[in-house]
């Protein structure tokens, strides 16, 4: 999948002149959005978009928004996400698209005009067909819609409500599956994604409290203002490469003799406890962190892009008064996330 930032493909983003050549990108259908979590209902929008490139003969694209618009206008109160931009250029690419372009959503990018949106489709970026949400709204003000672009010249679809897998007629949302892993059902919503939940990142340097504790952890970037899940889980882990496939025995390679962990239940991974929050027992700044403990590793990890997918919920992150009721809450969470493995 080729991946382009909207800033380099348009000269200015507010001024397009009518006799604007398209870059040098093959004439595509284009679907427009944030994809995130790419869930049952991205991936019919991507089947559609697919059948028809395959119909017409055009390119398979998507554009996303980096940030998020809501991530923009208020920060501190946005939905939490579901996947970070490198976890959803890695999704779509899975799901078949061939073009991913990433709008920088800025006061610029929000100011253009539904025209100069329009133009930036058609005359940069060799849009011939679109597949929209039947709710897509765009350009300043959010004055531009499907029929904005229908009278523009352009082809477009829409792909009305999806339902869930048990045939409800209820939409199959991001703001679902966010409901679903807050409360820790990850059942359903594994259900809507159509795949298990996950989270990847570089392993990177924490405070080494747990250390302390005998209970050393992989700090895992979240790349991301906050996650979609919070508590305690049963993980398992495994180690990716630069191309994002999965390294045979990665973990297992870095471990010492003896102390090579205890097993996932996928190929080529180690069974993990997770600790997704704040922290809210250490005396420290709160911020989000995703913590995993893995038994009866010794190893280092720094540096290694792992993918942690979430197996079981155990319980909500808890507070403890002081680091000793702490470790012995630590130490019970690892006996009863282990007791769960046994009977997989």
């Amino acid at each position: 999948m080729n991946t382009y930032f909207l800033e380099q493909l348009i000269a200015s983003p507010s001024v397009l002149p009518a006799n604007t050549s398209p870059v040098d990108l093959a004439p595509c259908v284009l679907t427009i959005g944030n994809f995130d979590g790419v869930h049952l209902g991205h991936q019919a929008m991507l089947n559609q978009i697919r059948d028809i490139a395959n119909a017409q003969n055009l390119g398979a694209a998507v554009m996303i928004f980096e940030p998020q618009p809501r991530e923009f206008f208020a920060p501190h109160t946005a939905p939490a996400r579901l996947t970070s931009l490198a976890e959803k250029q890695a999704l779509l690419a899975e799901y078949g698209v061939e073009t991913l372009i990433v709008a920088g959503f800025d006061t610029d990018f929000r100011s253009l005009s539904a025209q100069a949106f329009a133009d930036i489709l058609a005359l940069r970026l060799n849009v011939k067909a679109l597949v929209l949400g039947d709710d897509f709204r765009f350009g300043h003000d959010r004055t531009g819609d499907s029929q904005f672009l229908r009278d523009y010249g352009l082809h477009v679809t829409n792909l009305h409500t999806i339902t869930d897998v048990d045939g409800k007629a209820a939409r199959i949302s991001s703001t679902r599956v966010r409901d679903l892993l807050l409360a820790g059902d990850l059942k359903a919503a594994n259900a809507l994604l159509g795949r298990e939940y996950s989270i990847t990142g570089l392993v990177v340097g924490g405070d080494k409290i747990g250390r302390t504790m005998n209970f050393p952890t992989a700090n895992i970037e979240l790349d991301r203002i906050k996650p979609a899940l919070h508590g305690i889980f049963a993980v398992d882990v495994v180690s990716l490469d630069d191309k994002g496939q999965v390294i045979p025995d990665g973990l297992i390679t870095s471990a010492d003799t003896g102390k090579t962990g205890v097993a996932g239940l996928r190929p080529n991974s180690l069974f993990g406890t997770a600790n997704v929050g704040t922290r809210p027992s250490v005396d420290k700044a709160p911020n989000w962190r995703l913590e995993v403990h893995f038994p009866e590793l010794q190893a280092d990890l720094y540096g290694l892009t792992l993918q942690v997918r979430f197996l079981h919920y155990l319980h909500g992150e808890r507070h403890y008064d002081g680091l000793d009721a702490l470790k012995a809450g630590i130490q019970q969470d690892v006996v009863d996330l282990l007791e769960w493995r046994s009977q997989q």
